[in-house]
């Protein structure tokens, strides 16, 4: 009887080490729940901090860009806001809704003469071209 008793426990520890020896199972990329305005709106905001604030454009240092993209109502968007007035009234309003990637541009700001150069710098940026300046 002490044979069997032998075999079944060798047998045991050999199913044990090669069941350790498997490969861990192939797992698929989790997605990183983001929705496509976020993904459209994070995409145009590093640019337009990266080509308008951060490079101290002068066309843009009257003010300062208010960053809500982490928005909980869907609709992650950035501010111009007066530079000496941060809780003051929004200039430009970039935003987009919901599970589009689609970036809609509004408020004072383009009415001015710097208004066509924003609707071209955000187009670009939301196409995935991040540079600062059309090509000539």
């Amino acid at each position: 009887m002490r044979p069997t008793i032998a075999r079944f426990a060798l047998l045991a520890a050999l199913g044990l080490a090669l069941a350790s020896c498997q490969s861990s199972p192939k797992t698929t990329p989790v997605p990183s729940g983001k929705s496509a305005s976020l993904l459209a709106m994070e995409q145009v905001a590093i640019a337009a901090h990266k080509c308008w604030i951060a490079s101290k454009d002068p066309a843009f240092k009257a003010y300062q860009m208010a960053n809500e993209l982490n928005s909980y109502s869907g609709t992650p968007r950035f501010l111009l806001v007066p530079a000496k007035h941060y809780g003051g009234k929004p200039l430009l309003v970039v935003q987009a809704q919901g599970n589009s990637s689609r970036v809609d541009v509004f408020g004072p700001l383009m009415n001015d003469p710097v208004g066509a150069r924003i609707g071209s710098d955000i187009a670009r940026w939301q196409a995935g071209n991040p540079s600062c300046a059309a090509a000539a």
